[in-house]
C-alpha cells in the first residue's frame, strides 16, 4: 500500500473501532484532529505520513474509558499497524506520538517530557485545539454528563496543583476543568500555527465563562467566586 491507501485504512480502522463511542472522543474528534493536523503540517517540516497516524490513531482507545490504563491504546494500535506494510521506525514514532501526546502527561514532577518530536509537536497541538473554543465546550459538558458531573459548584475550587493521578481521578465539576486544563493550552502550544488558532479559541471561552457566571447568579458582577 503507498501512504493514501494507508491513510484511508486507517480511517476504515478507526471508524469501526470507535463505533458508539462517547460525543467528545469519537470518530468526529478524530477527524477534527486529522484536519487540524493537516492545517498546521503546512507550516512544518514533518513526515506526513507519521503525522497522519498519529491523529488518526492517538484516541484509539482512551485511557479513561478503560479503567486509566494507558497500555490499551498503544497496544491497540501497534497491533494494527504491524498488519500494514509501514517501517518499523514509522511504528514506533506513531506509538511514541499516542504515548506522549496527553495533557495528563505534563502533571508529572518532570516538566520534560521522555520523548519529543516535531511530529508529536503537530499532533498534539491538533489534539489541544479540539479541547478549545466552542467545540472545546461541548465536549468538555458532553464528558461531564456522561459522568453524571455536576456543571458547576462554587464550593469545589478547581485543584490547580494536581498531580497526574489525581487529574485521573478527578470528579470535580465541568467548569473546574476549564481551570485545570482548558484555560492552560493556550501557553503550551507547540507551534506558531497552533499558538495562532489558541487565540481565537482561548477568547471565547473566556467569553463564555463570564457569560456563564452572568447566568448563574444575575446579582453577581458576572465573575467566579
Amino acid at each position: 500500500m503507498n501512504d493514501a491507501e494507508i491513510v484511508e485504512h486507517t480511517i476504515a480502522f478507526v471508524k469501526e473501532t470507535l463505533k458508539g463511542a462517547e460525543g467528545g472522543h469519537d470518530w468526529f474528534h478524530i477527524q477534527r484532529v486529522f484536519k487540524n493536523t493537516l492545517l498546521i503540517a503546512k507550516e512544518e517540516k514533518v513526515d506526513l505520513l507519521v503525522v497522519s497516524l498519529g491523529a488518526l490513531l492517538h484516541d484509539i482507545a482512551d485511557a479513561k474509558f478503560h479503567d486509566g490504563d494507558e497500555t490499551v491504546g498503544p497496544q491497540l494500535a501497534r497491533t494494527f499497524l504491524k498488519e500494514l506494510d509501514i517501517d518499523k521506525n514509522t511504528v514506533q514514532h506513531v506509538i511514541k506520538i499516542i504515548e506522549n501526546i496527553s495533557f495528563k502527561n505534563t502533571l508529572t514532577s518532570r516538566p520534560d517530557r521522555p520523548f519529543d518530536s516535531k511530529e508529536l509537536q503537530v499532533v498534539q497541538d491538533a489534539d489541544r485545539l479540539d479541547a478549545m473554543g466552542a467545540i472545546g465546550i461541548a465536549r468538555a459538558f458532553n464528558y461531564g454528563g456522561f459522568k453524571n458531573r455536576e456543571l458547576y459548584n462554587p464550593g469545589i475550587p478547581p485543584n490547580l496543583k494536581m498531580t497526574k493521578e489525581e487529574y485521573k481521578k478527578s470528579k470535580a465539576p465541568t467548569i473546574n476543568h476549564f481551570y485545570e486544563k482548558l484555560l492552560l493550552l493556550k501557553d503550551r502550544m507547540n507551534t506558531d500555527t497552533g499558538k495562532k488558532l489558541a487565540e481565537t479559541r482561548h477568547k471565547y471561552m473566556l467569553d463564555f465563562l463570564e457569560q456563564f457566571y452572568k447566568e448563574w447568579d444575575p446579582l453577581s458582577s458576572g465573575t467566579a467566586h
